[in-house]
């Protein structure tokens, strides 16, 4: 359940990043934010199917999709926060005039 309610998930942020209009997001966004996340939840549903017939094989799979959003996550976070900061400290800069 996990991995198709993230297939859902990854599939509307995908959908919003096409529509909005504010940024146009570059290759590297939609690597992390898109590309990545969704291999990641599909490698998780795919192992669920999986689990009764490989099961050792499927919990690696598991595991290491687990990693692999928790590192995600983490990069997403520290981006938007770098982006949050460079942007505010702009916007500063651009008031103080």
């Amino acid at each position: 359940m996990c991995g198709l309610g993230g297939l859902g998930y990854a599939t509307i942020v995908i959908h919003r990043a096409r529509r909005q209009t504010d940024y146009k997001p570059v290759w590297e966004d939609w690597v992390w934010y898109a590309v990545l996340p969704y291999s990641a939840y599909a490698a998780l549903a795919v192992a669920a199917l999986l689990l009764r017939t490989t099961t050792q094989s499927a919990v690696f799979v598991v595991g290491a999709a687990a990693l692999a959003l928790l590192l995600i996550g983490i990069h997403n976070a520290w981006d938007t926060v770098t982006h949050v900061v460079v942007t505010g400290a702009r916007g500063d800069a651009t008031k103080k005039e």
